[in-house]
């Protein structure tokens, strides 16, 4: 068990094609059902999206902090989390995720050993753990955030 510190709070109403708030208003948008997945699509965002920018934003900083443990000194880090959503064999929906992460300025095997101790050290790479395939991919060199 863990003692939180912080809780998140945010309610979800209509499913893939509904509408998401949290409880402080910050977020309060609609989702639809993406294209790729026989929805309309359009301007709007969906659950992997918003899977993936949680993943990447929490990995980076459990990067961070692996860094500043280690007393490392490394140019700018970066990460970019591509959420896929299909069938699995129990006839349900399971997720796939690969994370690109970005360590420059240090030599590939050091930033390597980085990201995977900010894999053991990440909350939503603990939360997933041995649930669904997380692939890490290490670069060293600069990513573009888009």
């Amino acid at each position: 068990m863990i003692n939180p510190v912080y809780t998140a709070k945010a309610s979800a109403s209509g499913g893939r094609n509904g509408k998401v708030k949290s409880s402080d208003g910050i977020l309060d948008f609609e989702v639809r059902v993406p294209k790729e997945m026989g929805g309309q699509g359009g301007a709007y965002t969906n659950p992997e999206q918003l899977f993936a920018a949680g993943y990447a934003a929490c990995f980076d900083s459990a990067l961070n902090m692996v860094i500043r443990q280690a007393k490392v000194k490394t140019g700018t880090t970066a990460v970019a989390a591509e959420v896929g959503i299909g069938s699995n064999q129990e006839g349900g929906f399971g997720l796939a995720v690969t994370l690109k992460v970005s360590v420059p300025e240090v030599s590939q095997e050091q930033a390597e050993e980085l990201v995977n101790k900010a894999h053991q050290v990440c909350p939503y790479s603990n939360a997933t753990r041995n649930n669904i395939d997380v692939v890490l991919e290490v670069s060293t060199e600069e990513l573009s955030v888009a």
